[in-house]
């Protein structure tokens, strides 16, 4: 492994062009709930009832039940070695940027720069009437909460049934199309168009890398089976030691 992870660091340091794309396993190790593993969020609710639009615009206290205590308690959750690793990547100019179906905003949390949110952030809520902006943790109580003007309140995230915002999106596949190297993070490969992204870069010559407890992207050129937050700092250091 310790051969791999050296020929990874020399790759990454060569590319000089790598983009990554991330999914709930990278925040895992920050106590976050994965979605569609063994366990996860919608294991336990169905997310054509707690997570779509037409539900949402008819009953919003359901999405606030899963998801209330998160953004009133965001300044709890922290970045984890691996989101640390990728801003530290970032600093060193060898990541260009982070693509991520995350919406915890963990990456940016952590000091990454140029973080591409796809499916948008649940740091962010707004009024769907008056569109006043709220920060988490900073939301009215109750479930859902309102705004003083009376609207309910939306954090701006991608439910489903909505479209993935068009600027993120155009933005995620020019850089998966222009990238030397794509590195692929915790992420199941299932849902799409992320799931297309490392194909895309591939497609135009990019290397791929994959870490993922369990793999899910096959055509990988490297694949790691490791917890990111071990990973990628090894990655890190590997690269530092090259001088």
């Amino acid at each position: 492994m310790g051969e791999m992870y050296h020929e990874i660091a020399r790759l990454l340091t060569a590319a000089h062009k790598c983009s990554a794309l991330t999914g709930a396993g990278i925040s895992a190790e920050s106590g976050i709930a994965t979605f569609r593993s063994k366990g996860g969020l919608w294991d336990t609710y169905d997310p054509a009832v707690y997570a779509s639009i037409d539900v949402f615009n008819q009953d919003p206290s359901k999405y606030w039940t899963i998801r209330g205590d998160f953004i009133r308690n965001y300044n709890d959750y922290t970045p984890n070695s691996a989101h640390r690793a990728l801003a530290e990547l970032e600093r060193m100019g060898i990541l260009r940027c982070v693509i991520t179906q995350n919406i915890d905003g963990l990456h940016r949390k952590a000091g990454s720069g140029n973080v591409i949110e796809i499916h948008g952030s649940l740091r962010e809520i707004y009024c769907l009437k008056c569109h006043r902006r709220y920060i988490a943790p900073d939301v009215p109580e109750g479930t859902p909460p309102y705004c003083s003007c009376g609207g309910i309140l939306k954090p701006d995230t991608v439910l489903f049934g909505e479209q993935l915002p068009e600027d993120a999106l155009i933005k995620a596949r020019e850089e998966s199309m222009s990238c030397s190297a794509m590195l692929v993070i915790g992420t199941s490969a299932a849902v799409q168009p992320a799931a297309s992204l490392p194909y895309l870069a591939q497609q135009h010559g990019a290397k791929i890398i994959e870490i993922n407890i369990e793999p899910a992207f096959p055509g990988a050129d490297y694949c790691i089976t490791e917890k990111a937050g071990i990973a990628l700092p090894e990655i890190v250091q590997q690269i530092r030691s090259m001088g």
